[in-house]
């Protein structure tokens, strides 16, 4: 199949590499529970707006429901970082992992049972501000604990590895099987959810490290601000968490309705959605596959310059297009420049932040750069709702053009601001 061809190209570059990876046990441990987690998380990225609009089709409902994941990175992540520098790292992922599969049980029985209407929808978004709450202990914890596992000169390649992991069962298995197992029943994806994360937990208890470097006991708000000292006073950390938020607040706007778009503009129904993220889940793989060797031929900041680039192009065709293939085609190439400023990031964080601070520079670091997707997701749904006396198509590409607005300054200030060794 041309696909298997493509994939099979695409790996041979990292034969090596993944050859040296897979010997080391614990990393084959923490990717295939990266692995598990990730294709839950990727059914519940399509299931739960999908459910959102089974409840309601306000607008402003769906947006609180989008912003509620994101919210707990504002509200959470400083409080997180100092757990993750405090507490054994398989600990934390343990316990967050269980967290979601409790709330994933209750949204079984929210899909099974709850009757169309406002009051369901606010559940499904306090279901959904719980399971963020988890994800932020769980995220930052997992980024903080990769050093611990892999050598500093090897961070790009087995980031590569993870993100790749996160494409293929996230994003490109994921979605499209969401839509099947919608098919049969909105609840269905949920409980996959719990069982993968289950499996996950299960692997993390397996691994074996040497014990960690630990920060010397503080105070709590002492630590915090260490913490924040570091980031705010390392320029190029901070230049690159301000990008990061503003860049964050913008994608929120493209993601928070993007499920509504595909209904109402392309008129795609569960199972052509689920397609459409695969599509673009497989310029994913290919940033993940190869963006490591792009990146040590090219540097750090031309992968955050690719990335908001290739943003700014799927903006623009999302806020002209009706064609679910030339949607698809964009998706596809934010998706492998994404990864490009991913791995970038991620790897630089990592090479430069001293171990004991890394949980708190990281938490402090997506403070800054995650924490303002709530308010993206929620400017996402108030555009849609402010625009909808021009027609409900117009409403739903109008947060495109924003967007589109929105990269080009984000683009201008990191070519001009931010300087990366």
């Amino acid at each position: 199949m041309p696909q298997l061809d493509l994939l099979r190209r695409l790996t041979q570059c990292r034969a090596m590499t993944r050859a040296s990876l897979w010997r080391n046990g614990n990393f084959r441990l923490l990717f295939a529970s990266t692995t598990a987690t990730n294709m839950g998380d990727g059914v519940i990225a399509v299931a739960v707006p999908w459910l959102a609009t089974l409840l309601t089709h306000d607008p402003l409902l769906i947006g609180l429901v989008a912003a509620a994941r994101q919210a707990p990175w504002l509200l959470f992540a400083l409080p997180a970082g100092v757990l993750t520098d405090r507490f054994d790292h398989a600990r934390v992922l343990i316990l967050a992992d269980a967290a979601r599969v409790g709330v994933a049980m209750a949204l079984v029985a929210l899909a099974l049972l709850a009757p169309p209407g406002t009051g369901p929808a606010l559940v499904l978004a306090a279901l959904a501000f719980a399971m963020g709450s988890a994800e932020v202990v769980r995220d930052n914890t997992a980024q903080s604990f990769l050093p611990a596992v892999v050598p500093k000169d090897r961070l790009e390649d087995a980031n590569g590895l993870l993100w790749s992991a996160e494409q293929v069962a996230g994003q490109f298995a994921g979605p499209p099987l969401a839509g099947i197992l919608i098919g049969v029943a909105v609840a269905l994806p949920f409980g996959l959810q719990a069982a993968m994360l289950a499996g996950a937990i299960a692997l993390i208890t397996r691994l074996r490290l040497p014990p960690a470097e630990k920060a010397a006991p503080q105070p709590f708000l002492p630590a915090l601000r260490e913490g924040l000292s570091f980031l705010w006073h390392h320029p190029v950390l901070r230049r690159m968490a301000l990008a990061l938020g503003a860049f964050n607040f913008t994608a929120s706007i493209y993601w928070a309705l993007v499920v509504l778009y595909a209904q109402v503009v392309l008129g795609m129904g569960p199972a052509a959605y689920g397609v459409m993220l695969a599509v673009a889940a497989g310029g994913g793989l290919a940033g993940s596959l190869i963006g490591p060797a792009i990146l040590r031929r090219t540097g750090p900041k031309a992968g955050l310059i690719a990335g908001i680039a290739g943003f700014a192009l799927a903006a623009a065709v999302l806020a002209f297009t009706r064609s679910p293939w030339a949607a698809s085609a964009a998706m596809a190439v934010e998706a492998f420049t994404g990864l490009l400023w991913n791995i970038a990031t991620v790897s630089y964080r990592q090479r430069h932040i001293p171990g004991p601070l890394l949980g708190r520079v990281n938490a402090a670091y997506r403070f800054f750069g995650t924490g303002p997707s709530a308010f993206g997701s929620l400017t996402g749904g108030a555009i849609v709702a402010l625009g909808a006396p021009l027609g409900q198509v117009t409403a739903l590409q109008l947060p495109y053009a924003v967007c589109l607005a929105g990269a080009v300054l984000i683009l201008g200030y990191i070519a001009l601001w931010l300087k990366m060794d």
